[in-house]
């Protein structure tokens, strides 16, 4: 069952790819925002080249960690739970949905 569900799954997400336009890779620059990340995979990733798409962002060249499924931080001693991370995370153009150039933030 799982496997027929991700073949689905998988199935939209390359249609959906199909369907929008590429634009040029986001800039890559310092993180500033910190973030609480459901994960963090290579830019070059299955998952992330599969969001990306979604939002109509190209990631060819770049090789930097890249947050998905994310929310700003903004409460001292907020309870992440997930991975808590310093990213590029333009909220406005993606929703939360990816964030580009991750860093792990250690306590």
């Amino acid at each position: 069952m799982f496997s027929k569900l991700s073949i689905a799954v998988a199935s939209v997400l390359i249609t959906l790819a199909a369907a929008i336009p590429n634009s040029p890779p986001p800039p890559v620059t310092p993180p500033s925002s910190p973030q609480c990340c459901n994960s963090v995979v290579s830019s070059t990733s299955t998952a992330a080249s599969a969001v990306a798409a979604l939002l109509g962002l190209d990631l060819t060249g770049l090789n930097v960690p890249v947050g998905l499924s994310c929310s700003p931080i903004t409460v001292v001693g907020n309870n992440c739970g997930s991975t808590t991370v310093t990213c590029d995370a333009p909220d406005k153009e993606w929703g939360g949905l990816i964030a580009i150039n991750c860093i792990p933030i250690t306590a």
